[in-house]
This record gives structure tokens, C-alpha cells and sequence, in this order.
């Protein structure tokens, strides 16, 4: 029998939110753009020197033309 795992759960969101987060960190730290839906439901893409964009993704476009930027946002606090 297997380990029951309540994904519905609070400690299992919780342990997703912070596997999310140490991913965008290991990315940045790498040097690659990283793009996320923010608290504000805009598409937002950061780059390893902190600046951050709204973006607009066009998909089927290729790879190197899928993000259109929209404009720039302040520095992200924290």
C-alpha cells in the first residue's frame, strides 16, 4: 500500500509554493529569464539582473520571438 498524499492539503501547497520558489531562485542564480503569472494575474517575465517586464506570450511564435514585452516594472521588493 501506498503513502497517502493529500495534494489538496495545506502543508502540500505550502511544499509546492516553496519548490516553485527555489526553482525561480536556482534559475535566476543559473542565468536564465524566468516568467510567472503574478498576484495581479499579469504575465510577468524577471531576468537574472532583476529587472522585470510584463510580457505577453505569442504562442506558436518561435522561441526566440514567443515574449512580447510590454513594459518595465519597478524592482521586485525583497
Amino acid at each position: 500500500m501506498g503513502l497517502a498524499i493529500d495534494i489538496l492539503g495545506d502543508a502540500f501547497a505550502q511544499a509546492a509554493a516553496e519548490a516553485g520558489l527555489r526553482a525561480r531562485r536556482e534559475a535566476l542564480a543559473a542565468g536564465h529569464a524566468v516568467v510567472y503569472i503574478d498576484d495581479l494575474d499579469r504575465c510577468i517575465q524577471e531576468l537574472p539582473d532583476g529587472r522585470r517586464f510584463e510580457v505577453h506570450l505569442q504562442p506558436g511564435a518561435p522561441r526566440d520571438s514567443h515574449v512580447r514585452m510590454l513594459r518595465e516594472l519597478p524592482a521586485a521588493r525583497g
